[in-house]
């Protein structure tokens, strides 16, 4: 997702089309070795510390698979685009990470359980997050975690806020964690004004 600066939706956007300059964006390409960083520790401090199974929805180019594999785990990434998926592969070739073509909101991972739902920038933009929400609740073994980054962007509210954001999960998690992300212009390499946070939730 381009963080919500204009008013679109995933349906809208060709992201084949999108996916040549896609990560132009700083915290999508993540090639500001800074803006690298700032994610990567940040990730670090949200996935466990152990080896574990991450599925990456709406993977894009794989920038946070990458980090992820950089990091031990096994990545499985799925994304709409054919173009997105070819890019992250390339990305995390000889990587312990496989990338699938299809529907974030219903992955086609057949009975695949893993320890985190790792999603950033995409459920704001999903018709009905509290439904997507739990059919990824199935997708995580028990004690998983959602990794959820996500925000308000602009003066027109378009995004999933935080509070309506941890409303849906309260039903479907036994702890939810909010870390404000606004504040830590490394992340997006620029000052931003807007809402930005991600959702821990240990199920």
């Amino acid at each position: 997702m381009t963080n919500g600066e204009q008013a679109i939706t995933g349906q809208a956007v060709d992201w084949d089309a999108a996916a040549a300059s896609f990560d132009d964006e700083p915290d999508h390409g993540l090639r500001d070795p800074e803006v690298r960083r700032a994610w990567a520790s940040r990730l670090g401090s949200w996935l466990p510390e152990r080896a574990s199974d991450v599925v990456d929805l709406g993977c894009g180019t794989g920038s946070l698979s990458l980090l992820a594999a950089e990091q031990g785990h096994r990545v499985t990434g799925v994304d709409r685009s054919p173009v997105m998926v070819d890019l992250a592969r390339a990305k995390l070739a000889g990587r312990d990470a496989v990338f699938l073509v299809g529907d974030a909101a219903a992955p086609p991972v057949g009975e695949e359980r893993f320890d985190v739902v790792l999603v950033r920038h995409l459920l704001w933009a999903l018709p009905d997050p509290g439904r997507v929400l739990r059919h990824w609740r199935g997708l995580l073994r028990p004690g998983g975690r959602f990794v959820l980054v996500e925000g308000v962007w602009g003066t027109d509210g378009v995004g999933l806020a935080a509070d309506r954001l941890t409303g849906l999960l309260a039903p479907l998690v036994g702890h939810v964690r909010v870390e404000r992300l606004s504040d830590d212009e490394l992340l997006w390499g620029k000052a931003v004004d807007d809402e930005r946070y991600a959702v821990v939730a240990t199920a």
